[in-house]
């Protein structure tokens, strides 16, 4: 997990980092893997009152690694397990893994704040989505990009983002995966903040909440978490979409136009 994901625990508060600085912290098996472990590691900490997300280098998370959409560009999905790796299996209570990675961070018994900076693609998107705050910096830039590559989002953002952005917003970022900026992010509710230094922004919010009760603090997680509709099953319809998409025809020309960067050709539906 080490060298993917580094956690630092002091005075109450779990400072989380992404560590795969030289790929933008893009989403591979092992980084998925550590994001996992991490939150299993979290829940556990009777001493984390609050937790800090952060990514290091260029970026907070690039989105899926390249090596996967390349898996994908003669038909194979991508996925870690192969053609044979069912994606509606629900592995983690109600998520599959690569939905856990993200639905860890809300299942957290402590409150979150992601630090976002350079950029938050796809998957990386859905990380921050995971938080109970994300903090942006100003010129932080985020896309629900997975129309790119002829995939919808399914690692736990739809079930988010219905409680934080308008409809038809919502609709229009997933159906063109445009990129918006940290102002727009702010303007749509997907940023809490917007600041010059998040990570430092988020450190100090965290001193104070760390400052509170922790038995208060856990119990308003669980309240606010259940204002929330029961998420099963539009956790199970991203993974049931993804499912028939994944080696399609149709996505198979996204990944080969993208990565040859060519106008794509699709079939009719």
């Amino acid at each position: 997990m080490e060298d993917r994901v580094s956690i630092s625990i002091s005075n109450g508060i779990a400072d989380v980092r992404l560590v795969r600085a030289d790929k933008m912290n893009a989403l591979d098996a092992a980084m998925f893997e550590a994001l996992v472990a991490a939150t299993d590691r979290l829940s556990k900490e009777k001493a984390v009152r609050v937790v800090v997300l952060s990514g290091e280098g260029r970026a907070f998370c690039a989105g899926l690694d390249m090596g996967r959409f390349a898996a994908m560009k003669d038909g194979g999905n991508g996925v870690p397990g192969g053609a044979n790796r069912d994606l509606t299996i629900r592995t983690h209570g109600k998520a599959n893994a690569p939905q856990q990675a993200v639905w860890g961070w809300r299942q957290l018994p402590v409150p979150v704040i992601a630090a976002v900076h350079g950029v938050a693609f796809g998957g990386g998107f859905q990380l921050a989505l995971g938080a109970d705050m994300r903090f942006l910096s100003p010129d932080a830039r985020m896309s629900i990009m997975e129309i790119k590559w002829g995939l919808v989002p399914d690692m736990a953002g739809t079930p988010i983002l219905a409680s934080l952005v308008r409809d038809d917003i919502l609709r229009e970022l997933t159906y063109t995966g445009r990129i918006f900026s940290a102002q727009e992010a702010q303007s749509y509710g997907l940023a809490t903040r917007v600041c010059d230094d998040p990570r430092a922004a988020a450190l100090e919010v965290a001193r104070e909440i760390a400052g509170k009760s922790p038995d208060a603090i856990r119990a308003a997680k669980r309240m606010l978490n259940n204002l929330s509709v029961d998420p099963a099953a539009a956790l199970l319809a991203e993974s049931v979409e993804q499912q028939k998409l994944l080696g399609s025809p149709n996505q198979t020309e996204s990944v080969r136009a993208n990565l040859e960067k060519r106008a794509p050709k699709f079939a009719d539906v």
